[in-house]
């Protein structure tokens, strides 16, 4: 995102009559009184906001946001709301379609995205038991990781059954507790956490499923005593869908695998067959990530 630059013209300079060293002029004030009542640099203001608009860009992935999106998103005026994207674009953070006018994440977030892989590699890590789970329940199957409210895919493989449930593309973003997956890691938070991410979210929920803060946690509390996240048609008519999460030795799990089909195809005696399938994958791969964690350590 844009850098301001340094500045480097003197500060005006009182001058003193007895001739002592001379004093800087006190500098305005750049901190803003914030919605709590609390004062803010105008920088960090200013990159608080620019993150967000980059997520809220990221959630409409497919169809992109117009200006006006993004200034309701973030209760902006549609000036201040243009003025930052004009410098993400300046940047290469995002970029406008010529035709339909709407933003969209630009080439620099994908080049950022590359070089922030961590020291081991999820996906590759994840993706033979991808491609397993993928091959024997023929189902489509997807691997998320938590970014901070919200979950991101990133990566998605395909079964060999003919109906397949696109339900969520690689890069797509969903609020914590939407989708089978996201569910999973919802479920690894501690009540007070859950509590404040739905609540968080709660706005969102209309845009991306079926579900309303209510619905949401009577799913969490069924998930939680079959224990594993269960998603039936909340997110698509006709679509069901079961996911677990990846847990670290240590701390709160941070990913999620995910298998969906259509409904009658998770209903039964083949979900049940299917979760503990997923359950085994999942097992097996706590132990590699502890296994390339004690590597790097």
């Amino acid at each position: 995102m844009p850098i301001a630059p340094k500045n480097n013209t003197a500060e005006p300079l009182q001058s003193v009559a007895s001739g002592t060293a001379a004093k800087r002029a006190p500098r305005k004030s750049t901190r803003k009184a914030g919605a709590n009542g609390e004062s803010q640099p105008w920088g960090t203001q200013s990159i608080h906001r620019a993150i967000t608009i980059l997520r809220e860009i990221a959630a409409r992935s497919q169809t992109g946001l117009r200006l006006a999106d993004i200034a309701d998103a973030l209760e902006l005026e549609r000036p201040t709301a243009h003025r930052i994207v004009k410098g993400l674009v300046a940047q290469g953070m995002v970029a406008q379609d010529p035709v339909s006018k709407r933003y969209r994440l630009g080439h620099v977030v994908y080049e950022l995205g590359l070089a922030a892989t961590p020291h081991y590699n999820l996906k590759e890590i994840c993706q033979p038991a991808l491609h397993r789970l993928a091959d024997k329940s023929g189902d489509s199957v997807f691997l998320v990781v938590r970014s901070g409210l919200d979950t991101v895919c990133i990566d998605r493989i395909e079964g060999s059954y003919p109906i397949q449930t696109r339900t969520l593309n690689i890069g797509g973003r969903r609020p914590l507790g939407i989708g089978a997956g996201s569910l999973a890691l919802l479920m690894g938070m501690t009540p007070e956490e859950i509590d404040h991410a739905i609540s968080t979210n709660a706005a969102r929920f209309a845009t991306f499923s079926q579900l309303t803060p209510e619905r949401l946690r009577k799913a969490l509390k069924i998930s939680q005593e079959a224990g594993y996240a269960i998603n039936v048609e909340d997110v698509l008519p006709g679509v069901a869908a079961i996911g677990m999460a990846i847990r670290p030795p240590n701390g709160q799990p941070y990913a999620a695998i995910s298998i969906a089909a259509i409904e009658s195809r998770l209903a039964g005696p083949r979900r049940e067959e299917m979760a503990r399938l997923l359950a085994k994958e999942v097992r097996q791969l706590e132990k590699l990530l502890e296994a390339e964690q004690q590597n790097w350590e």
